[in-house]
């Protein structure tokens, strides 16, 4: 049995596919009804993630891992000659859990508020408020480093590419930020990621 991911186009899930395709192992793929809960070959979903969302890995033991951060933290490790996480112990190793810890409680959790079609006129301007100045510190960040950590692409980096790519979904403008748009432009030309995108159905004609 090889590695299967469960995903849905366009979601957190983004994340560990663009890092096995990095990682260049082999998997496979099950598209994911996140509103049925079904799989693409009309299996039961919440029979391999009760939580009901993605992304959901199989291990090639039927093991079933869940949560994106964890994920590709075990796909780094998995698979250390891909590099895509700075060796255990060292600081940046701890600053890749750092990121991992920011793009999930202040970038996802806010990005993903905005598809909420009830959300309040005063609700939504609170949430794009707090992601401006967030975005303005990652900017910053982005202005004095090519990726987030070290000197070479990591789990992160992917992480962040797949969150920012839902402004293009919310109407959440990213162009005020120069260093943010050159940082997708870079990352979005990585082949792993065009591979992502166009077996998701989301690459640009």
């Amino acid at each position: 049995m090889t590695l299967k991911l469960f995903y849905s186009p366009a979601a957190c899930s983004l994340s560990p596919h663009i890092a096995l395709r990095e990682a260049g192992t082999r998997f496979t793929l099950e598209k994911v009804d996140l509103q049925t809960k079904k799989t693409e070959v009309n299996g039961d979903f919440l029979s391999v993630n009760p939580k009901g969302y993605v992304p959901a890995l199989q291990l090639e033991s039927g093991e079933v891992m869940t949560e994106g951060p964890a994920i590709v933290q075990y796909i780094a490790e998995t698979f250390p000659k891909s590099q895509l996480a700075p060796a255990a112990r060292t600081p940046d190793h701890y600053k890749l859990l750092e990121w991992l810890q920011f793009i999930s409680f202040e970038l996802q959790k806010n990005l993903s508020s905005l598809f909420n079609p009830a959300l309040t006129p005063e609700l939504k301007e609170s949430v794009q408020a707090l992601l401006v100045k967030r975005l303005n510190w990652v900017a910053t960040q982005l202005e004095v480093r090519t990726y987030l950590v070290g000197d070479r692409f990591s789990v992160a980096d992917g992480y962040l590419f797949t969150i920012l790519n839902w402004s293009n979904f919310v109407g959440f403008d990213l162009s005020r930020w120069e260093t943010i748009q050159e940082y997708m432009a870079r990352i979005g030309s990585r082949p792993s990621v065009i591979a992502a995108l166009e077996a998701e159905g989301l690459a640009k004609a």
